[in-house]
């Protein structure tokens, strides 16, 4: 895991990452109790999380384009001083009648993220190659979200009562200048200039490099799958955690061995992902990611539901990161951005059709009827996957092979004619 790590300008990158996301997770609680604090609408704090969500859905695609089209580094720093920027909006918001400044913040703010993530996602490989490094990379950016998932909403929690709310806004913007000057120094990898297709031209050339890849077309749809059973079952965590387990504290204690199962997710993977074949991965740790929520959801004592927990992290780290280098290992990288972003799309539309559909189900049936309906659901994606996902292509062969036009091909390198 550490292999990664003897590049420069990953460490840099891992850096800028880390900082970037503890400084976004000390606010996961902190926004909407704020919300609610100022309006005491369920409604409203409600409308945080699709305020998140809609910008993926609407720019994910164009983002890929321009991660694929223009300077990645430029187009991480860029993004990072947005949000820098548009996190301040939420300073003013201190009465009901000013609350609309946070929703276009968290607007603004998702929006310089959706471009952001493509572009990260492409210029990994370009750092540290398609070997074993790139799995370590992936490994320890897994650490990364364990750490901050971990730390990040308790803490948050904490400055929130002591230090108060626009404390905390101010230590996410700069979290994310730290990130930007940290990407700044990595060394630049600017392309040569080429001629360009509209936007709309270059994303159809990517979606044509998805259909001949297989194993990126067979993993599209499972991996929107399970993050739509996965968050119809996370939307539910807080009314289960109260109803079942005693509390809102006890959701804490849920929520920090969620974290610590991401840090020991990571480990794992990094011993897996280079061993056995992606689809089977993928397969098995959907289907324990299944099992270990069955139990987590059907629990009455905390001594249950933690370990459940902790199975629920490490095995959906698992899930999560499998698919990241199985694509990083067989998309051609000058297309990359534009793969990871339709991917992006898809994940924040099962993320929010989840989360609308888990509670409706709770709601209009039980609890358990809901949970119920999760496992099976993933269940069957993970035997799917291990029938339908196709053996990878490790390295990227040329991308003449995946159909594209001549002149496509030299527009996405970015070649001089």
């Amino acid at each position: 895991m550490l292999e990664a790590l003897r590049f420069r300008d990953f460490r840099l990158l891992w850096g800028a990452r880390l900082v970037a996301a503890l400084g976004s997770w000390l606010l996961v609680i902190a926004i909407p109790a704020h919300v609610f604090q100022v309006t005491g609408s369920l409604v409203a704090t409600g409308l945080t999380l699709v305020a998140e969500f809609l910008p993926p859905l609407v720019l994910g695609p164009v983002a890929g384009a321009l991660a694929d089209r223009w300077d990645r580094r430029r187009v991480m720093i860029c993004a990072d001083l947005v949000r820098a920027a548009v996190i301040t909006l939420m300073l003013f918001a201190t009465k009901e009648n000013s609350l609309w400044l946070v929703y276009v913040a968290l607007l603004a703010e998702s929006a310089a993220a959706t471009v952001f993530r493509p572009a990260a996602q492409a210029h990994t490989p370009a750092v540290v190659g398609t070997g074993s490094a790139l799995s370590g990379a992936q490994s320890l950016n897994a650490v990364t979200d364990g750490i901050v998932r971990l730390v990040g909403p308790p803490a948050g929690a904490a400055l929130l009562t002591l230090a108060g709310f626009e404390f905390l806004v101010l230590l996410d913007c700069a979290s994310y200048l730290v990130s930007a000057v940290a990407i700044a120094a990595t060394a630049p990898r600017t392309r040569p200039p080429g001629e360009r297709k509209a936007v709309l031209a270059e994303i159809a050339g990517g979606l044509r490099v998805l259909r001949r890849v297989p194993i990126a077309l067979a993993l599209l749809p499972f991996s929107a799958v399970f993050l739509a059973a996965n968050a119809s079952l996370s939307a539910l965590l807080v009314p289960f955690g109260v109803r079942q387990l005693g509390g809102s504290e006890q959701v804490g204690f849920v929520s920090s061995a969620l974290g610590v199962g991401f840090l020991l997710g990571a480990v794992v993977i990094r011993r897996c992902v280079d061993r056995f074949p992606p689809g089977h991965l993928f397969a098995a740790s959907q289907f324990a990611t299944a099992i270990a929520f069955f139990v987590l959801f059907d629990s009455m004592t905390m001594g249950v539901a933690l370990p459940a927990a902790l199975a629920v992290g490490v095995f959906g780290s698992m899930t999560v990161v499998t698919p990241q280098v199985a694509l990083q290992r067989a998309v051609p990288n000058e297309v990359l951005g534009r793969i990871s972003a339709v991917f992006l799309t898809a994940e924040a539309l099962a993320a929010l059709l989840g989360a609308l559909a888990g509670p409706a189900l709770a709601q209009g049936f039980s609890l358990r009827a809901a949970m119920v309906t999760a496992c099976l659901v993933t269940m069957l994606s993970a035997l799917a996957s291990a029938l339908l996902i196709p053996e990878p292509t490790v390295f990227p062969p040329p991308m003449h092979g995946y159909g594209l036009e001549e002149s496509e091909i030299h527009d996405a390198r970015g070649d001089h004619r």
